[in-house]
């Protein structure tokens, strides 16, 4: 027992009990994070190699000669890039695919940009269904729309010409990089552009001061998403555009298959080498 001296009396006062101290679960913890890290390892490894297995496929078959049927691509030979690139033509394919894909990334940016910030920023009558309208468009398959685009191109004549496929990709990238662009701007803070206009910012200067560069992430992936579905959309480059000079990637692959055999060299080498700057050499 403690006592303690105050004011000429004396007070008893309890003994504090000890802290408890809780059995230490270190080991436990160390082998749940083991047991953790392999299940995640494992499906991502199963994954890595269920992806690369094609890649790996398609290396093959691109440098390896004609007739060889080897696992291995031994010895090497770059004589189907210089079938693609040289006799096919594939570096006016490639220039007109990158082109159009650049094309159609700056315009689905550039608008997804200012109708997003309309979206996120402005209140109007309609803005909810708008937004649901948008969204209802993403069910549409591009086939249904070949036929009413071809008659608009027709009568604008755009018909055989790459803009006919700037335009298409633009119009069907528009909705999703709105609603992408519209979400990240409602997540940044109001307030932030407020300080900006007490300042003496103007709205487009304070937007272009604090928002466009708090929103990099957000147009790094609306303009991924714009260029890789340009790139690889096979439809309107077959459907709009005729003259061979005019023709993108997945269309010009498409003359490597035959009507009663396939190019599998040509084929995996066009295939391969807009992948592999040093691909282009053999041009």
């Amino acid at each position: 027992m403690m006592t303690t001296q105050t004011t000429g009396r004396t007070l008893d006062r309890p003994a504090l009990p000890e802290p408890v101290r809780l059995p230490r679960r270190r080991h436990r913890r160390r082998s749940a994070q083991r047991v953790a890290r392999w299940q995640i390892y494992v499906p991502l490894g199963l994954y890595l190699l269920f992806t690369l297995v094609p890649f790996y496929w398609m290396l093959v078959f691109a440098v390896r000669p004609r007739g060889s049927d080897s696992l291995l691509p031994w010895p090497i030979t770059l004589e189907n890039f210089d079938t693609v690139w040289n006799g096919l033509g594939f570096g006016i394919f490639f220039q007109n695919s990158l082109m159009v894909g650049v094309a159609s990334l700056i315009a689905t940016t550039v608008i997804a940009l200012s109708g997003g910030y309309a979206l996120a920023r402005y209140n109007f009558r309609g803005r909810q269904l708008f937004m649901i309208a948008m969204l209802c468009t993403q069910f549409i398959p591009g086939a249904m729309m070949l036929i009413p685009l071809f008659e608009i191109f027709r009568t604008l004549g755009l018909v055989n010409t790459l803009w006919s496929l700037v335009i298409a990709e633009t119009v069907f990238q528009l909705p999703l990089s709105l609603i992408l662009i519209s979400g990240f701007i409602r997540n940044i803070p109001m307030e932030l552009e407020e300080a900006a206009w007490v300042d003496g910012c103007s709205r487009l200067r304070g937007f272009f001061a604090v928002v466009l560069p708090m929103l990099r992430p957000a147009l790094v992936a609306v303009g991924s998403f714009a260029f890789i579905h340009s790139w690889n959309n096979f439809l309107f480059a077959l459907m709009f555009v005729s003259e061979q000079e005019k023709f993108t990637v997945p269309v010009g692959l498409a003359y490597t298959l035959g009507e009663f055999s396939v190019d599998f060299g040509a084929l995996a080498a066009g295939a391969w080498s807009p992948r592999c700057p040093w691909c282009w050499c053999s041009r």
